[in-house]
């Protein structure tokens, strides 16, 4: 059986979620293998330098958005933690702050930009690797990656020189040519600015608790998504216990989506065999997902109809309040999720 989604639930929520696929052997994974899972896989293999999002707001000066569109994605990101804010130490908010937008495509943000770069697609791997190149004195060619070595160098001089700079990078980074590799490359080059002055880098996050799942699957497991109980312990394959993985292969006889929607964004293929096979859909809206689903549990919308935490993009965890009481009989996830495991145990005496 497939247990997937958990992106948009409370921390307690997805740790009851980790004990069902434990207990009836399944595959756990997120929508990260669909997102940022190239950014884990990537901070698996070489770390990274990371600040709070207060700490971005108050101190940095030469913000980049890398494969990612903020105005579209993330609303409130630019107005509240990055570029338009007000800072502790950036009191005059954008007047005291550049804006860098590397993107193929002139998106809402790469329009606001103070320095917009138009790479060539799929190629940021290229352009990540010859500004590496250039900081360290190698001659690189007069155009990579669709830029010139002109702006190349002209945008080094001010990264170089930045008070605190941080690099926002997007889907642009992990679902195109290059994958986890690009985000190694983007981390080892914000390591070396470091050798100038102080740079980070951040993944954009996208559901607002993605960032929990990873981190309470991380603690309780060991691993962040992919995981595979089928042995009675858990293992960590991507690319085999990804969710689309062992849809598209025909291995899951089941499944279990909870806060996600892989009915609108998995392939065909996978929702084809999702549609086969028997679909629990633990989700309050109506759905591309729930239209397909055997059985639809409706739960209490966490943060409005029941309290619990999460964790912001930056791994702050932040408690969301209960305001309303949810409708009828509607139920938390994780009073559902404790009521299935405790019949699934029942069910194996």
């Amino acid at each position: 059986p497939l247990l997937y989604g958990f992106s948009s639930t409370s921390n307690e929520a997805i740790g009851e979620g980790f004990k069902i696929a434990e207990e009836v052997g399944g595959v756990l994974d997120q929508t990260a293998s669909v997102c940022h899972g190239p950014s884990v896989i990537a901070i698996q293999d070489v770390g990274r330098s990371a600040a709070t999002l207060g700490e971005i707001k108050a101190r940095a000066n030469v913000i980049i958005y890398w494969g990612c569109n903020p105005s579209a994605a993330h609303p409130r990101h630019m107005s509240r933690y990055s570029m338009f804010v007000r800072g502790f130490f950036r009191e005059k908010g954008a007047k005291e702050r550049t804006l860098i937008v590397v993107d193929p495509r002139n998106t809402d943000a790469a329009k606001l930009a103070d320095i917009y770069v138009q790479v060539e697609q799929g190629k940021d791997f290229e352009l990540v690797s010859a500004m590496r190149a250039a900081l360290r004195g190698v001659e690189i060619p007069e155009v990579v990656a669709g830029v010139s070595k002109e702006k190349i160098l002209e945008l080094l001089e001010i990264l170089k020189t930045a008070y605190f700079g941080v690099l926002f990078f997007g889907m642009g980074l992990t679902q195109t040519f290059g994958r986890h590799r690009n985000i190694d490359n983007a981390i080892n080059l914000v390591r070396e600015l470091n050798s100038y002055t102080k740079w980070i880098i951040s993944p954009m996050r996208g559901h607002y608790n993605v960032t929990g799942a990873g981190t309470v699957w991380t603690w309780q497991t060991g691993y962040p998504f992919a995981i595979d109980f089928a042995r009675g312990y858990p293992r960590y394959n991507p690319g085999e216990f990804c969710a689309n993985d062992v849809l598209i292969t025909g291995e899951a006889d089941a499944a279990l989506i909870n806060a996600s929607d892989p009915g609108a964004h998995f392939p065909a293929v996978s929702v084809a065999h999702l549609a086969k096979i028997p679909l629990i859909a633990i989700e309050p809206h109506f759905t591309p997902t729930t239209e397909i689903a055997d059985l639809i549990l409706p739960p209490a919308i966490v943060g409005v109809e029941t309290e619990g935490t999460a964790y912001r993009m930056d791994h702050v965890p932040i408690k969301l309040r209960k305001v309303v009481d949810p409708p009828g009989e509607c139920l938390s996830d994780v009073e559902i999720f404790e009521r299935l495991l405790k019949k699934i145990k029942g069910l194996k005496k």
